[in-house]
């Protein structure tokens, strides 16, 4: 895992510190790997889930549970995974200003250990109920960790290894999706005995980072601007960054101290009534809502669909322009190839490819970009409230196209990824024209960008040539 997130760095033709590497893989294991993990893993036991619940109900009413029913109880586990990651997310903004970013981090993990106790005491106790419970525990854990590890990352993360900070996000929900059906598989913990055991795992992560996160400093634009603590500050910033490339940070930090003095930090209701934050808040809640609705949960979900109409047996701009080519190729291939009977022997090949394109240049584009923006177009004080309203709309549209998807398909059969193909067109629209470029850019530099000239022309500028803003319009 370190070692991929390693070649991003490399790829960025620059080696990051050590330290700076290595806390930044303390974050995501317990935070975007569990959650991508805890996505996965629920699939491989639904057989034996389902069977314990039958038998539960039999030794309880002396009747088998209604198919009806059953199903309605197994949707029940799934979905409280995205009903806590709502909650989690609307919590996560205010415990990284009350905790830390770090804090915040290492005090989640005793919602993964909670659940994870007591999904591997259900059988045992013969409560199916304590999955439900368990299942929820493990999306406000996720919920929280989308929030908070991202906003970590980008202010832990020199300007210059931003980009490449962010995308540590994307390599570990994909690396924790992967893990969950290794471990899955039959041949490990995929065995009906087992499966008390596979969902208990989730506590693994937890237990990493509640033993490597505490080695590693707290964010060092939160220990100065919020906290005060230059000291701290100057000492996080010599153990992430090393002794000799910290002056800049250190400058660049004090700079937006000065700027946001006696500015407190926002609630995000507060933020949405700021005139002058009205575009980075469009800006993102389209982006997150795009990283929902731009059809990588439909693959994800419905491939055994999309694999059989297909024939098959059993930088920011160009992320989302990647998409919407292989949105439109895709959509090219099911409508040539509705069923394997009139395919050519290429076309099921060709449409896996596509497949495996799109998802790759959605960990690419809007998988890895998408959170780290969020951090870049809004300041330290308005971080955490941007945080919990991108948080909100992305698990809102999580839960919206697992609704709607199925009622697309049925409407549109091999034409349901034309909608997809829309989505991400109009997205890339907006990108080109209202999205600036933040490469090699400080907080301040990206967030005037959004002003309007006469805001910048009335603004000061300091020593240092950066301009301050004047505040709210």
């Amino acid at each position: 895992m370190c070692f991929v997130f390693f070649v991003f760095f490399v790829f960025n033709l620059q080696l990051p510190n050590k330290s700076l590497l290595l806390a930044a893989c303390a974050a995501c294991i317990g935070g975007t790997f569990q959650y991508g993990y805890n996505i996965s893993v629920i699939n491989a036991p639904t057989m034996y889930v389902q069977n314990f619940m039958n038998q539960t109900w039999r030794e309880r009413y002396q009747i088998d549970v209604s198919q009806e029913f059953l199903t309605l109880l197994w949707s029940t586990i799934v979905s409280m995974f995205t009903l806590g990651g709502f909650i989690g997310v609307t919590i996560g903004g205010t415990l990284s200003v009350k905790l830390g970013r770090k804090g915040t981090l290492l005090t989640n993990n005793v919602f993964a250990l909670v659940a994870a106790l007591l999904m591997g005491l259900s059988y045992p106790t013969g409560l199916f109920e304590l999955l439900i419970i368990g299942r929820l525990f493990t999306g406000i854990n996720a919920g929280i960790a989308i929030c908070v590890q991202p906003l970590y990352l980008g202010e832990i993360a020199p300007t210059a290894f931003r980009g490449a900070m962010g995308m540590g996000t994307s390599i570990f929900i994909t690396g924790g999706i992967l893990t969950g059906q290794v471990v899955g598989l039959k041949e490990i913990l995929g065995r009906e005995e087992y499966w008390p055991i596979l969902l208990a795992t989730t506590c693994i992560p937890a237990f990493l980072q509640l033993l490597i996160l505490p080695w590693f400093p707290e964010s060092p634009r939160y220990l100065l601007i919020d906290k005060g603590d230059t000291e701290g500050c100057k000492k996080a910033l010599k153990q992430l960054h090393g002794i000799a490339d910290c002056d800049a940070e250190w400058e660049d930090i004090e700079k937006e101290k000065n700027n946001l003095k006696g500015v407190k930090a926002k609630k995000p209701w507060e933020l949405l009534a700021d005139r002058s934050a009205r575009w980075q808040l469009l800006t993102i809640i389209l982006l997150n809502a795009a990283q929902q609705l731009n059809g990588i949960n439909a693959i994800y979900f419905y491939a055994d669909y999309i694999f059989k109409q297909a024939g098959i047996p059993n930088d920011k701009i160009s992320g989302n322009l990647s998409i919407t080519s292989f949105n439109a190729v895709l959509f090219i291939f099911l409508v040539r190839s509705p069923s394997s009977q009139d395919a050519s022997p290429v076309v099921p090949y060709l449409s896996m490819a596509c497949v495996f394109a799109f998802i790759l240049s959605f960990g690419l584009g809007p998988g890895g970009v998408t959170n780290i923006l969020t951090t870049e177009l809004f300041t330290q004080t308005t971080r955490p409230a941007a945080y919990m309203i991108a948080g909100s709309v992305n698990w809102f549209s999580f839960f919206f196209i697992g609704l709607v998807f199925p009622f697309i398909v049925i409407g549109l059969q091999q034409y349901c990824f034309l909608v997809f193909l829309a989505i991400c067109s109009l997205v890339v629209i907006y990108i080109f024209l209202v999205v600036p470029e933040t490469k090699n850019k400080t907080f301040l530099e990206i967030h005037n960008e959004f002003q309007p000239s006469s805001s910048r022309k009335a603004s000061s500028v300091d020593g240092a040539g950066t301009t301050l803003l004047s505040g709210p319009l």
